[in-house]
């Protein structure tokens, strides 16, 4: 067995914590892998034993048209690279390098097992009216249905691509996204940050729409005993910086930047705040679950209602769970609601930390890349 493990770049994101994992994982197993590229990004460390193969050499800010263009081009160098190298098992993780992984079929008659990792919800990531959107859409349900194997880190998001995107259920697998347990629990939480005197909460995110920081703000406002701490960068910082001033939370909301450690400032706060509009399977929840913090989040799709086990969702009011409340998407009276419970009610918070200690062992990441190595074998 040989195995091409292919995605754009190791530049940081929950597929390329996935690929940093599996990587020394099926190494130490005795497997002989590649790690295809096609950006000139390695942030993550990896194996001597894995070589790395770079399909292409993509400049940053490609635009759209040019990436659809390439499509075919990388495609083709992909098959001639499965077929030089004797690829039993293609792996490939987002969503370009699952186009390239099916459409290189076109270009060889080489025999391989064609593994496709889908990260998002599709309905709602590759849907709207907009051009990219449409293209995105499109080229799902052409090409998805042809992988051998198509697997999701939520299974709604599995469900979604079959309900309405053409792939035959026998087809998918739901394996969720790992996590580092022990490393975690060897990090210790910060110590004299946040003021004793107010409740503390935490939220982590890229600062884009999707994330949905304003509606945050917006929930915040009414609660003068409450501080945000927002850990994350992105192109809407200076839209954010902007709203917290209008909203006047100027010394109840703080921008953090980028923080490499942000286990230390998850285990020393009283609850994770989380708004976002879309997910495929959100690791911050994991972490903050994973630092015993309890979670107030949208119930966004897809995966929190998973993560925190959900029996019944609603949209007219808020849901508690074992290990804090959900809310439904983009409401902020009901946002409001679960803060205003979990500020009035410490207790709950307290009920939920050993709860989270039990649920997190069930993405603990030996057992999770454990499945993906029974996958590889099938």
């Amino acid at each position: 067995m040989k195995i091409a493990i292919y995605i754009n770049s190791l530049a940081g994101g929950g597929a390329e914590r996935v690929t940093f994992y599996l990587l020394p994982y099926l190494v130490k197993k005795g497997h002989s892998v590649i790690l295809v590229l096609t950006e000139d990004k390695l942030d993550y460390s990896i194996p001597k034993e894995v070589p790395v193969h770079f399909l292409a050499k993509a400049k940053e800010n490609e635009s759209g048209v040019v990436k659809l263009l390439r499509l075919p081009w990388l495609a083709y160098k992909y098959a001639k690279f499965l077929k030089k190298e004797n690829i039993t098992h293609s792996f490939s993780l987002l969503t370009r390098p699952c186009y390239v992984n099916i459409m290189a079929r076109w270009f060889t008659d080489h025999s391989y097992k064609l593994m496709i990792s889908e990260r998002n919800f599709p309905s709602i990531q590759y849907g709207g009216s907009a051009l990219q959107a449409r293209i995105n859409s499109f080229l799902v349900k052409r090409l998805y249905p042809k992988a051998d194997l198509v697997v999701s880190n939520a299974k709604a998001s599995a469900q979604d691509l079959v309900d309405n995107f053409g792939v035959a259920k026998e087809r998918t697998q739901t394996i969720y996204n790992p996590i580092d347990i022990d490393k975690i629990n060897n990090i210790d939480k910060i110590k004299g940050f946040f003021d004793p005197d107010y409740v503390n909460a935490v939220s982590i995110g890229r600062l884009v729409p999707e994330k949905n920081h304003s509606f945050l703000l917006e929930a915040v406002v009414p609660f003068k005993n409450l501080r945000l701490y927002i850990f994350g960068e992105g192109e809407l910082r200076f839209t954010i910086e902007a709203k917290i001033k209008q909203l006047g939370l100027e010394g109840q909301v703080f921008l953090m930047g980028f923080e490499s450690n942000p286990f230390q400032y998850l285990k020393a706060a009283d609850f994770f705040l989380f708004g976002s509009l879309n997910e495929g399977f959100p690791n911050v929840l994991m972490e903050a679950m994973c630092c015993g913090l309890p979670i107030v989040s949208t119930n966004c799709k897809s995966g929190p209602d998973e993560m925190m086990e959900l029996k019944e969702a609603k949209t007219d009011d808020i849901m508690f769970t074992d290990y804090g409340i959900l809310s439904p998407v983009n409401n902020v009276v009901l946002m409001q609601k679960a803060i205003a419970y979990v500020i009035k009610n410490p207790f709950f918070l307290e009920e939920c930390q050993p709860k989270l200690a039990q649920r997190i062992q069930d993405f603990s990441r030996e057992p999770i890349l454990k499945q993906y190595t029974k996958l590889f074998l099938s």
